[in-house]
């Protein structure tokens, strides 16, 4: 039995190997499909959060026609991480995007922090966002370098 170990490692380690990256891409199209169309549909959780930074950073938008904007961005780049050689644009429209969301942390703390480096739920939600820049980053080391023009 503990010789097959080996053998079983491999083979489950092949097996991720070959499906994670499809994995990847599916998990990141549903958070970002699925929050944006529920910022659209006003039903987002992190709707008022979105609001508070809003009129902190940019007062001169309303909420209604940014909530709006920011719910498409977000769909449009869960539809990027699934179309084939589209994770280029995928991950340079994901780049603004994870900067706005950490801003809370910094220019929100009376919601996003109970006390010193204890979040509340908001403070978790946009810290596991750490995990959606690592599953890009793992997206982007599987990527082909671009071919010079000559």
């Amino acid at each position: 039995m503990i010789e097959s170990l080996p053998t079983t490692d491999r083979t489950l380690i092949e097996f991720f190997k070959k499906i994670s990256p499809a994995l990847a891409r599916a998990a990141l199209f549903i958070v970002f499909f699925w929050f944006g169309a529920l910022k659209i549909i006003s039903a987002s959780p992190a709707n008022p959060l979105v609001s508070e930074l809003l009129d902190k950073t940019m007062p001169f938008l309303t909420f209604h026609s940014f909530i709006i904007g920011f719910g498409i961005y977000e769909m449009i780049i869960g539809v990027l991480f699934i179309i084939p050689r589209a994770e280029r644009a995928a991950i340079a429209l994901l780049v603004p995007h994870m900067i706005t969301t950490i801003l809370p942390l910094i220019l929100l703390p009376a919601i996003t922090w109970q006390k010193f480096l204890v979040p509340t739920l908001e403070g978790q939600y946009i810290i596991k966002n750490l995990v959606i820049i690592a599953l890009a980053f793992s997206i982007a080391a599987q990527l082909h370098p671009l071919k010079k023009q000559s």
